[in-house]
Protein backbone atom coordinates (compact mmCIF):
# COMPACT_ATOMS: atom_id res chain seq x y z
CA UNK A 1 0.00 0.00 0.00
CA UNK A 2 0.88 3.57 -1.20
CA UNK A 3 -0.91 6.38 -0.07
CA UNK A 4 -0.88 9.97 -2.34
CA UNK A 5 -1.76 13.09 -0.47
CA UNK A 6 -2.75 15.85 -2.87
CA UNK A 7 -2.99 19.26 -0.83
CA UNK A 8 -3.39 22.70 -2.10
CA UNK A 9 -2.20 24.74 0.73
CA UNK A 10 1.43 25.41 1.78
CA UNK A 11 0.30 25.38 5.30
CA UNK A 12 -1.59 22.02 5.24
CA UNK A 13 2.07 20.51 3.61
CA UNK A 14 4.07 21.82 6.19
CA UNK A 15 1.84 20.46 8.86
CA UNK A 16 1.84 17.35 7.55
CA UNK A 17 5.49 17.06 6.18
CA UNK A 18 6.32 17.76 9.99
CA UNK A 19 4.94 14.53 11.16
CA UNK A 20 6.51 12.38 7.99
CA UNK A 21 9.60 10.08 8.16
CA UNK A 22 10.74 11.75 4.80
CA UNK A 23 13.03 9.28 2.77
CA UNK A 24 13.61 11.64 -0.29
CA UNK A 25 12.23 14.55 -2.65
CA UNK A 26 11.87 14.50 -5.85
CA UNK A 27 10.14 16.83 -8.57
CA UNK A 28 8.43 16.50 -11.56
CA UNK A 29 6.03 19.13 -13.87
CA UNK A 30 7.16 22.01 -11.49
CA UNK A 31 5.77 19.93 -8.08
CA UNK A 32 7.56 18.16 -5.52
CA UNK A 33 6.98 15.09 -3.99
CA UNK A 34 8.21 13.64 -0.77
CA UNK A 35 8.31 10.22 -0.46
CA UNK A 36 8.50 8.76 3.15
CA UNK A 37 6.26 7.15 5.84
CA UNK A 38 3.47 7.97 7.89
CA UNK A 39 3.69 5.16 10.47
CA UNK A 40 3.89 1.87 8.60
CA UNK A 41 2.34 3.19 5.64
CA UNK A 42 3.99 4.54 2.30
CA UNK A 43 3.00 8.06 1.78
CA UNK A 44 3.91 10.38 -0.76
CA UNK A 45 2.77 14.10 0.05
CA UNK A 46 2.78 16.97 -2.82
CA UNK A 47 1.20 20.28 -3.37
CA UNK A 48 -0.78 20.36 -6.80
CA UNK A 49 -1.56 24.17 -7.61
CA UNK A 50 -4.74 25.26 -8.45
CA UNK A 51 -6.73 24.02 -11.44
CA UNK A 52 -7.63 21.48 -12.93
CA UNK A 53 -4.63 20.35 -15.49
CA UNK A 54 -2.17 21.06 -12.19
CA UNK A 55 -4.84 18.82 -10.11
CA UNK A 56 -4.68 16.08 -12.98
CA UNK A 57 -0.84 16.14 -14.23
CA UNK A 58 -0.23 15.69 -10.32
CA UNK A 59 -2.37 12.75 -9.82
CA UNK A 60 -1.34 11.01 -12.68
CA UNK A 61 1.86 11.48 -11.97
CA UNK A 62 1.55 9.86 -8.04
CA UNK A 63 0.13 7.19 -10.03
CA UNK A 64 2.47 6.58 -12.93
CA UNK A 65 6.03 7.30 -10.79
CA UNK A 66 5.61 6.72 -7.53
CA UNK A 67 2.99 3.65 -7.81
CA UNK A 68 0.49 4.96 -5.26
CA UNK A 69 -2.68 2.92 -4.41
CA UNK A 70 -4.88 5.00 -3.06
CA UNK A 71 -5.14 9.15 -3.66
CA UNK A 72 -6.52 11.57 -0.79
CA UNK A 73 -6.84 15.24 -1.95
CA UNK A 74 -7.69 18.02 0.48
CA UNK A 75 -8.44 21.61 0.48
CA UNK A 76 -10.83 24.55 0.85
CA UNK A 77 -13.94 25.35 -0.93
CA UNK A 78 -16.93 27.74 -0.94
CA UNK A 79 -20.29 25.87 0.40
CA UNK A 80 -22.97 25.86 -2.40
CA UNK A 81 -25.81 25.49 0.57
CA UNK A 82 -26.34 27.70 3.21
CA UNK A 83 -26.52 24.99 6.27
CA UNK A 84 -22.63 24.17 5.72
CA UNK A 85 -20.91 26.41 7.81
CA UNK A 86 -17.42 27.67 7.75
CA UNK A 87 -14.98 25.48 9.19
CA UNK A 88 -17.26 22.41 8.22
CA UNK A 89 -15.91 19.26 6.10
CA UNK A 90 -17.48 17.85 2.69
CA UNK A 91 -16.59 14.45 2.08
CA UNK A 92 -16.75 13.57 -1.69
CA UNK A 93 -19.61 10.17 -2.93
CA UNK A 94 -18.79 11.93 -6.28
CA UNK A 95 -17.10 14.71 -8.28
CA UNK A 96 -18.29 16.61 -11.70
CA UNK A 97 -17.03 19.38 -13.60
CA UNK A 98 -19.11 22.62 -13.21
CA UNK A 99 -17.72 24.11 -16.19
CA UNK A 100 -17.53 21.18 -19.21
CA UNK A 101 -20.61 21.10 -21.75
CA UNK A 102 -20.77 19.52 -25.04
CA UNK A 103 -24.39 19.84 -24.53
CA UNK A 104 -24.94 20.49 -28.51
CA UNK A 105 -23.83 16.68 -28.94
CA UNK A 106 -26.58 16.02 -26.47
CA UNK A 107 -24.67 14.96 -23.55
CA UNK A 108 -26.00 16.87 -20.08
CA UNK A 109 -24.12 19.88 -18.54
CA UNK A 110 -21.33 17.95 -16.86
CA UNK A 111 -21.13 15.01 -19.08
CA UNK A 112 -17.72 13.60 -20.21
CA UNK A 113 -18.36 11.74 -23.54
CA UNK A 114 -17.79 8.08 -23.01
CA UNK A 115 -18.20 8.47 -19.15
CA UNK A 116 -21.45 6.71 -17.83
CA UNK A 117 -22.49 9.55 -15.74
CA UNK A 118 -21.72 13.10 -14.62
CA UNK A 119 -20.01 12.15 -11.48
CA UNK A 120 -16.58 9.98 -10.70
CA UNK A 121 -17.10 8.01 -7.96
CA UNK A 122 -15.13 8.19 -4.75
CA UNK A 123 -14.25 5.08 -3.22
CA UNK A 124 -16.58 4.07 0.27
CA UNK A 125 -13.90 2.49 2.27
CA UNK A 126 -11.65 6.05 1.71
CA UNK A 127 -14.88 7.94 3.03
CA UNK A 128 -15.93 5.81 5.80
CA UNK A 129 -12.10 6.45 6.92
CA UNK A 130 -12.24 9.85 6.87
CA UNK A 131 -15.33 10.39 8.71
CA UNK A 132 -14.54 7.61 11.26
CA UNK A 133 -11.19 10.18 11.40
CA UNK A 134 -13.09 13.60 12.35
CA UNK A 135 -15.53 12.23 14.76
CA UNK A 136 -12.15 10.79 16.66
CA UNK A 137 -10.11 13.49 15.67
CA UNK A 138 -12.76 17.00 15.91
CA UNK A 139 -16.06 15.70 16.73
CA UNK A 140 -17.29 19.22 16.97
CA UNK A 141 -16.66 19.70 13.20
CA UNK A 142 -19.70 19.18 10.71
CA UNK A 143 -19.14 16.76 8.46
CA UNK A 144 -21.46 16.60 5.02
CA UNK A 145 -20.95 13.84 2.20
CA UNK A 146 -21.99 14.72 -1.08
CA UNK A 147 -21.27 15.70 -4.35
CA UNK A 148 -18.27 18.56 -5.45
CA UNK A 149 -18.18 20.47 -8.20
CA UNK A 150 -14.82 21.68 -10.02
CA UNK A 151 -14.17 24.07 -12.70
CA UNK A 152 -11.41 26.33 -13.38
CA UNK A 153 -13.40 29.36 -11.86
CA UNK A 154 -13.02 30.93 -8.48
CA UNK A 155 -17.20 31.41 -7.77
CA UNK A 156 -18.20 34.32 -6.01
CA UNK A 157 -20.78 35.40 -7.87
CA UNK A 158 -24.25 34.04 -5.42
CA UNK A 159 -26.24 33.60 -8.89
CA UNK A 160 -23.41 31.48 -9.92
CA UNK A 161 -23.60 29.55 -6.57
CA UNK A 162 -27.22 28.99 -7.53
CA UNK A 163 -26.53 27.84 -10.84
CA UNK A 164 -24.63 25.05 -9.81
CA UNK A 165 -26.04 23.88 -7.07
CA UNK A 166 -29.40 23.58 -9.10
CA UNK A 167 -27.85 21.63 -12.20
CA UNK A 168 -25.37 19.48 -10.02
CA UNK A 169 -26.77 19.06 -6.76
CA UNK A 170 -23.24 19.92 -5.30
CA UNK A 171 -22.65 21.27 -1.75
CA UNK A 172 -19.63 22.59 -2.71
CA UNK A 173 -17.15 24.15 -4.90
CA UNK A 174 -13.50 24.65 -6.10
CA UNK A 175 -11.05 23.94 -8.82
CA UNK A 176 -9.21 20.70 -8.30
CA UNK A 177 -11.31 17.91 -7.10
CA UNK A 178 -12.79 16.44 -10.25
CA UNK A 179 -9.75 16.79 -12.37
CA UNK A 180 -8.47 14.03 -9.59
CA UNK A 181 -11.32 12.26 -8.94
CA UNK A 182 -11.42 11.52 -12.87
CA UNK A 183 -8.15 10.69 -13.46
CA UNK A 184 -8.07 8.33 -10.34
CA UNK A 185 -10.99 6.18 -11.91
CA UNK A 186 -9.25 5.99 -15.46
CA UNK A 187 -6.51 4.80 -13.82
CA UNK A 188 -9.05 2.62 -11.51
CA UNK A 189 -7.06 3.50 -7.49
CA UNK A 190 -9.49 4.34 -5.17
CA UNK A 191 -9.91 8.57 -4.03
CA UNK A 192 -11.43 10.33 -2.14
CA UNK A 193 -12.07 14.70 -1.95
CA UNK A 194 -11.93 15.87 1.65
CA UNK A 195 -12.35 19.97 1.32
CA UNK A 196 -12.85 22.26 4.26
CA UNK A 197 -15.18 25.41 4.04
CA UNK A 198 -13.88 28.64 3.47
CA UNK A 199 -17.20 30.96 2.94
CA UNK A 200 -20.23 30.31 2.94
CA UNK A 201 -23.13 30.25 -0.02
CA UNK A 202 -25.07 33.13 1.27
CA UNK A 203 -22.35 35.43 2.31
CA UNK A 204 -24.06 35.82 5.59
CA UNK A 205 -20.72 34.65 7.73
CA UNK A 206 -17.07 35.28 6.93
CA UNK A 207 -13.76 34.09 8.96
CA UNK A 208 -10.15 35.81 9.09
CA UNK A 209 -8.48 33.78 6.03
CA UNK A 210 -5.19 33.69 7.92
CA UNK A 211 -7.31 32.31 11.09
CA UNK A 212 -8.93 29.69 8.96
CA UNK A 213 -6.16 28.74 7.22
CA UNK A 214 -4.36 27.67 10.05
CA UNK A 215 -6.99 25.85 11.83
CA UNK A 216 -8.18 24.01 8.50
CA UNK A 217 -4.30 22.85 8.08
CA UNK A 218 -4.01 21.69 11.89
CA UNK A 219 -7.70 19.57 11.59
CA UNK A 220 -6.78 18.44 8.46
CA UNK A 221 -3.22 17.32 9.24
CA UNK A 222 -5.09 15.31 12.45
CA UNK A 223 -7.57 13.58 10.22
CA UNK A 224 -5.33 12.35 7.65
CA UNK A 225 -2.78 11.20 10.14
CA UNK A 226 -6.19 9.09 11.71
CA UNK A 227 -6.78 7.39 8.14
CA UNK A 228 -3.49 6.37 7.58
CA UNK A 229 -2.99 5.08 10.58
CA UNK A 230 -6.39 3.37 10.62
CA UNK A 231 -4.50 1.10 7.79
CA UNK A 232 -1.70 -0.32 9.78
Amino acid sequence: MKIGIIGAMDVEIVTLLDRMIIARAEEAAGMKFYVGKIGKINTVIVRSGIGKVNASTCAQILIDRFQVTHIINTGIAGSLDARIDIGDVVVSTDAVYHDFSVGIFGYPHGQVPGHNGLGFTADPDLRKRIIDAIRAFAPEIGVHEGRIASGDQFISSGEKKEWIRETFGALCTEMEGCAVAHTAERNNVPFVIVRYISDKADDSATMDYEAFEKQAAHNSAGILFSVIHSFE
